[in-house]
């Protein structure tokens, strides 16, 4: 019972970080084209690391935003490789 409890709580924290992740590329994209003050990239890469990875991903096509940054796309498909096995790990305990 308590590991469906956690499998729909990392459903949520990645849909929520996600949202959260793709509006913010979005807003620094925003910021670079009009030369204001950015979003740190130590942030933009947090959001993919903890729970967003999906949403930095999607953020980064959609605003076409750091996409020529090597290690942007290595930190966020390593860290969507991570959470997909999580949820897969999950889905197997809280299911089977």
């Amino acid at each position: 019972m308590i590991a469906k409890y956690m499998f729909f709580g990392y459903c949520a924290m990645l849909v929520i970080m996600s949202l959260v992740a793709i509006i913010t590329y979005a807003v620094d994209k925003k910021k670079a084209v009009k030369g204001d003050m950015r979003i740190k990239e130590k942030t933009l890469l947090f959001l993919g690391v903890f729970f967003g990875a999906l949403g930095s991903f999607v953020g980064r096509i959609l605003a076409h935003h750091k996409t020529d940054k090597v290690y942007f796309s290595i930190v966020i498909i390593f860290s969507l490789l991570l959470q997909a096995l999580t949820l897969g790990c999950l889905a197997y305990v809280a299911f089977m």
